[in-house]
C-alpha cells in the first residue's frame, strides 16, 4: 500500500485526485496564454465483470490478466473485476503501523515474522498472505498483516512476536488485479475509484492486498497482487 488511498480506506485515491485538480488548472493557464488545443481521446472499455463465491486467498495464482498500462499505450485501460463472496478463514495475524515511504517494506516484515511463528508453532499456511488496511492518513497507515492457516489448533498454542490466531473479513465484494511492481500501484487504485465512480458504487471502509507472489522488492515488475474492495 502507498500514499493516496480514497477518503477512507482510499487515501491513496483522495491524492490523487488532488494531483489531477492541480493538473487541470495548470491547463486552464496554458489554454488562456497559447489558445485552445485537442486532447487526444481515449477508448473506454467496458469492464468484464462475473459473480460467484470464493475463498479469499486461494493458494492456487489465477492466470494472468492483460496489462493494465505499457509505455506508450494510446488506450485506458479498464480494470479487470469479479463480485464474489468472501468466506472467512482461520489466520494468524500481526498488526502494523508504518510511513508511506517505508510501507512495502514494514508490510514484508509482519508477513515474514507471522510465518516464522506459524512454523514454529507446527501449523500449516493455506493461501497467500494477506494485509488488511484499517486507517489511514496524510503521514501514513494502520493494517493487520495475516496469513490464512488451515485450522486454528485445539488447545494453547504458543505464538511470539505478538502474533495472534484471528479471521479473515468476509462479505461481499469486488476483487481488482495488479500485475506491475508495487512502487505502480496507484495506477490500479486510480482505476478502482473511477469504475466505483462510474457504476455508482458505495465501498465500505475495508480493502485488502493479496500478495500472490513473493513480496521481493518494490520495484519488482513481476510482483502480482489482487485488491479486495469491499461493497455496501
Amino acid at each position: 500500500m502507498k500514499c493516496g488511498e480514497a477518503i477512507g480506506p482510499f487515501g491513496r485515491i483522495f491524492c490523487l485526485r488532488i494531483v489531477c485538480c492541480i493538473f487541470g488548472f495548470l491547463a486552464l493557464l496554458a489554454t488562456a496564454a497559447i489558445g485552445p488545443f485537442s486532447a487526444p481521446a481515449f477508448a473506454e472499455p467496458a469492464p468484464a465483470e462475473s459473480s460467484g463465491k470464493t475463498e479469499l486467498a486461494a493458494p492456487e495464482t489465477p492466470s494472468m490478466p492483460r496489462p493494465l498500462g505499457e509505455p506508450g499505450a494510446t488506450e485506458v485501460p479498464s480494470p479487470q473485476v469479479a463480485t464474489i463472496e468472501i468466506v472467512a478463514r482461520p489466520v494468524l495475524l500481526l498488526g502494523g503501523a508504518t510511513t508511506w515511504d517505508k510501507g512495502f517494506d514494514t508490510i514484508r516484515e509482519k508477513i515474514a515474522t507471522i510465518e516464522g511463528e506459524l512454523k514454529a508453532a507446527g501449523l500449516t499456511q493455506a493461501g497467500h498472505p494477506l494485509a488488511k488496511f484499517t486507517e489511514t492518513d496524510e503521514k501514513g497507515f494502520k493494517f493487520e498483516a495475516m496469513v490464512p492457516i488451515t485450522e486454528k489448533p485445539q488447545g494453547e498454542v504458543h505464538l511470539g512476536n505478538a502474533v495472534q490466531f484471528g479471521e479473515s473479513p468476509s462479505g461481499k465484494a469486488l476483487k481488482f488485479q495488479h500485475r506491475d511492481a508495487y512502487d505502480s500501484i496507484d495506477s490500479t487504485y486510480d482505476l478502482i475509484t473511477t469504475y466505483l465512480d462510474e457504476k455508482n458504487l458505495e465501498a465500505q471502509n475495508l480493502f485488502i492486498e493479496e500478495y500472490l507472489t513473493d513480496l521481493k522488492a518494490e520495484d519488482d515488475p513481476s510482483l502480482e497482487v489482487d485488491i479486495y474492495v469491499f461493497v455496501k
